[in-house]
């Protein structure tokens, strides 16, 4: 087992190849947004979409998928509402809703979700006063998407069986 420091994150990569061949392989190159866990937790991964999406490798991997896919919009909306969620100012909520609303709620938007058309009205009705629950319905939805279409596939893919061949099958 390796580890690898990466700026603030700590990796750790398998034994019999180097950390960065092995990183590089994996997420093609991009060394942003690691956590502090392991890349050995692709196991878990399978158990549920809960466990991928609570681990950033994960995130990052069903990402990759998802862009393979051309659907990349759902989880960048998944993961902007769990931000949103953290958000402790009015202003920077309120431009932060705008920003999410822009992006990918509006009609047209560029990387628009595939909502109901109550939930989009809803949304666009209040956005001029945004709370922190503003976008619970839509990201429901989406989670609910992912869970049922895109996760399934993932797990049958050549991304995750790579990654799980590689690092989760010691």
């Amino acid at each position: 087992m390796h580890q690898l420091h990466v700026g603030k994150f700590n990796i750790c990569t398998s034994s019999t190849t180097s950390p960065l061949k092995d990183l590089h392989v994996i997420f093609k190159g991009r060394f942003c947004c690691f956590s502090q866990e392991p890349v050995d937790d692709v196991d878990s991964w399978g158990e549920s979409i809960e466990k991928l999406l609570s681990c950033k490798a994960g995130q990052m991997a069903f990402q990759d998928f998802l862009k393979s896919e051309y659907s990349e919009e759902n989880i960048l909306f998944w993961l902007a509402c769990e931000e949103y969620k953290t958000i402790t100012s009015s202003p920077e909520m309120i431009s932060r809703a705008n920003q999410i609303y822009t992006e990918f709620v509006q009609t047209e938007a560029p990387r628009q979700v595939n909502i109901d058309s109550g939930t989009r009205t809803n949304i666009t009705n209040n956005i001029s006063e945004p709370n922190l629950s503003s976008f619970d319905t839509a990201q429901k939805m989406i989670f609910s998407l992912m869970a049922r279409d895109c996760y399934p596939r993932f797990l049958k893919s050549d991304t995750y069986q790579s990654i799980l061949q590689k690092h989760g099958q010691r």
